[in-house]
């Protein structure tokens, strides 16, 4: 941007002006939408955990907005409910006021969805039209975009694994689609932490950015794991701690055969291995912090290092209780809250190595 009347100094002060409030704006965006796909996540676990994710059984992406509106709409809508076998085999008593108890658990996460494309997309344009997107981060956020779209079309594949042959979904499927909403959750973050002022002190070590993006990348594993535990409804048996089915490691792990095949549909082994993933993660998250520690204490990385630990430890406490309590309602979205907060901050902590994204200033040319 030439600014005429300015000296070189006064235009470079102008433009990084402009940017810092440009990408002040942008980040309030992104985190009004992180917000939202948090509370995406939210209602779709209360979705599963109420068996309420088959009550409706179109996609209707414009005209599913609108709910039953009258008795008549109820009973349509209840009658394609009873075509499904999860009716026909486990609910064949329910009647309409029944139903409603888990249609709006479904349509409520369906309207989330379709809430967190408008405030996405409709900012998008906004911001581009007015020149407040730095031109290397527009075609991310289309990527973002569309993978928002993808996500649409995910959430109605799983959907559809339970409407002919089964009585729930897929846990592959409901596996992909948790694993695509964070994806969406760490493109946002990654982006949001980079528009953010950051430290100048130094990483602690010359390793300690693969660390970060070892936690964060096992942290997401070990989500696609809890989707897995929970689409076989696996956290409802073996309900101790430390030990399972009283002993360190269980018998009758790989039953099925081939054996592979235990490691996604045995429930005994889906539960044991996510419990090794807990393990796994906390023991990162621990080397992590000491390394941190005794190599800079004084930085900020070290700083983040502690609350990320603190996070992983809180977790772990939830999760092992919500294991003891056999996952009531509260404690199972509790234990899936915290799991994208882990996440979320575990990818912030990685973004935050790289340091802000460059600035673009342009000195103005003198008369």
């Amino acid at each position: 941007m030439v600014v005429a009347n300015l000296s070189p100094e006064q235009a470079i002060r102008t433009e990084v002006r402009r940017q810092n409030n440009n990408r002040r704006a942008v980040r309030i965006w992104l985190g009004f939408v992180l917000l939202a796909l948090f509370c995406l996540v939210l209602v779709g676990g209360a979705t599963r955990l109420t068996n309420s994710g088959l009550s409706i059984t179109e996609w209707k992406p414009i005209h599913g907005v609108i709910p039953p509106l009258n008795a008549a709409e109820w009973e349509e809508e209840f009658k394609l409910y009873q075509r499904i076998p999860e009716f026909q085999q486990l609910n064949s008593d329910m009647t309409v006021d029944q139903f409603k108890s888990i249609f709006w658990w479904e349509w409520a996460h369906r309207l989330i969805a379709r809430g967190i494309g408008v405030i996405f997309a409709l900012p998008l344009i906004f911001f581009w039209a007015t020149g407040r997107i730095e031109r290397r981060l527009r075609w991310p956020l289309v990527g973002i975009l569309a993978l928002g779209g993808l996500q649409g079309f995910i959430g109605w594949w799983m959907v559809s694994s339970g409407l002919a042959v089964r009585t729930d979904v897929s846990q592959y499927r409901l596996a992909t689609h948790l694993v695509m909403a964070c994806l969406i959750f760490a493109s946002c973050m990654w982006i949001m932490r980079g528009l953010s002022p950051h430290s100048d002190d130094p990483a602690p070590t010359k390793n300690s950015h693969r660390w970060a993006a070892a936690i964060a990348i096992f942290s997401l594993f070990q989500i696609y794991l809890g989707a897995l535990v929970a689409g076989l409804d696996a956290g409802f048996t073996y309900n101790t701690w430390p030990l399972m089915d009283g002993a360190v490691v269980p018998g009758d792990l790989f039953i099925q055969q081939p054996f592979w095949i235990n490691l996604f549909e045995n429930p005994k082994t889906v539960q044991f291995v996510h419990r090794l993933g807990a393990y796994t993660l906390f023991t990162l998250a621990l080397v992590n912090l000491v390394i941190a520690l005794r190599a800079a204490s004084w930085t900020t990385h070290a700083r983040r290092a502690v609350v990320l630990f603190a996070l992983v430890t809180i977790q772990a406490a939830i999760g092992i209780t919500t294991l003891l309590l056999e996952v009531p309602l509260h404690w199972g979205l509790l234990h899936q809250a915290g799991a994208l907060v882990v996440f979320g901050f575990a990818v912030a902590n990685w973004r935050g190595f790289y340091g802000e994204y460059p600035r673009t200033t342009v000195i103005a040319e003198r008369d």
